[in-house]
């Protein structure tokens, strides 16, 4: 008797962690959409524009609505954040949910909705942060009353994150990848088949709003073989940028949030010299897709790939210092962009080199977000789903994220 109750208690809970897995993989998916309709909606009236990306919209802007844009978003944010760090401190997602904490539902929802109202005015930020916080939000308000266990309730969360971020890019196995490898750091087949089955649920419940589109449009320039060599070659310089990019961020960011009134301000005058920046490269805007679509439609210039370089990371830098939150994905990715750019352009004007742009944009994009995020398997994935260039690249882009995260193992043994 005790041991078919124990059978059936064990059944009750596989099919609702099964059940869990899937309402999370919808939700996910409505987060995504849910977001990315937003930040649309923010990027149309900041900008003034209706069709196209948001480059489109900075490019057609005349220069009192590029510099004022970016500042009236980011006091409107900080006035946000003020009213509720004032109420209610927003506690790290993941901290919570590897802590096995219950989810703070409502500042977490809210802080999402600062983060797109402040990255769709502008803001030198990633979008990624408020997919993921609102698909654990709704993910753990649909699961609260079934009775998971605290490992399969940590599954489903970071599973239900990782959608979100696979559900506004379009980017399943990115997505999946992310739990695995950085929230989970597992390979348990549990983890991965949640991971697998809630991400790819979020793109296809996405897909009416972000209609499968990818970020980036790869151009049908051909590619050699041989670029194999230059991820080698190309991996040191991604191990530099990574280090820095990673080492400004750190100082930049303040060890607690700040609550003070002068978040208002000090955000509003980011967004003022992001948008004073714009007037001369409307790249700068935004989470860095703009800076990732020059460097791949090869319309990044040497001496704009050098200034974007700088000002990219610098401007991040800034917003996180004034008490902004938002990812940092896509800005690592666009500064390793810059530089990918930044060295093919060198070598094919003062070295007679034939490089390929795109490839060396996104090669060492690939590089950069493996130090970043600790993960060259994601980072890898990652950017060959948000370009889809030919398939076997992803094996160079592999080459250069493993090859770098190698090197920083080899700069920083004890971590």
């Amino acid at each position: 008797m005790a041991a078919a109750d124990a059978r059936s208690t064990d059944e009750r809970h596989l099919l609702e962690f099964g059940c869990a897995v899937v309402a999370v993989g919808v939700l996910a998916g409505a987060a995504g959409a849910a977001t990315t309709l937003l930040l649309h909606w923010v990027e149309h009236l900041t900008y003034h524009y209706h069709l196209g990306t948001l480059l489109t919209g900075v490019g057609a802007a005349d220069h009192i609505r590029r510099a004022t844009g970016p500042m009236i978003g980011g006091a409107l944010a900080g006035l946000g954040w003020w009213l509720l760090r004032r109420r209610a401190p927003v506690p790290s997602l993941t901290g919570s949910i590897t802590a096995h904490r219950p989810l703070a539902r409502v500042p977490l929802a809210i802080d999402a909705v600062l983060q797109v109202l402040i990255v769709g005015s502008g803001a030198s930020l990633g979008r990624e942060g408020a997919p993921r916080q609102l698909a654990a939000v709704f993910g753990d308000c649909a699961t609260g009353r079934w009775s998971l266990t605290e490992h399969d309730r940590e599954i489903v969360l970071a599973s239900a994150a990782g959608a979100g971020l696979a559900a506004v890019y379009s980017v399943p196995l990115g997505g999946a990848l992310f739990t695995i490898t950085i929230l989970m750091r597992s390979w348990h087949p549990r983890v991965v088949g949640t991971a697998l089955i809630t991400s790819s649920l979020a793109v296809a419940v996405a897909a009416p709003v972000t209609h499968f589109e990818h970020s980036l449009t790869w151009p049908s320039a051909d590619v050699s073989y041989r670029f194999v060599l230059l991820a080698l070659a190309i991996a040191p310089v991604a191990v530099g940028i990574g280090i820095a990019f990673e080492r400004l961020m750190a100082t930049a960011r303040p060890k607690v949030p700040s609550a003070s009134w002068l978040l208002i301000p000090g955000i509003a005058a980011a967004g003022l010299l992001t948008g004073i920046c714009s007037i001369w490269y409307p790249e700068l805007p935004g989470n860095g897709r703009s800076i990732l679509t020059v460097s791949v439609n090869s319309s990044l210039t040497l001496s704009a790939a050098a200034v974007i370089l700088l000002l990219k990371p610098v401007l991040t830098a800034l917003f996180l210092r004034a008490g902004a939150v938002g990812g940092l994905i896509t800005p690592a990715l666009a500064t390793g962009a810059a530089a990918g750019s930044l060295v093919a352009l060198t070598l094919n004007e003062y070295a007679g080199a034939a490089l390929n742009v795109p490839a060396a944009a996104l090669t060492c994009a690939a590089g950069v977000l493996a130090i970043t995020q600790r993960a060259p398997l994601f980072a890898a994935l990652f950017v060959w789903e948000l370009a889809r260039p030919p398939e076997w690249l992803v094996l160079v882009f592999a080459i250069s994220a493993f090859t770098a995260h190698a090197l920083w193992k080899r700069v920083h043994p004890e971590r």
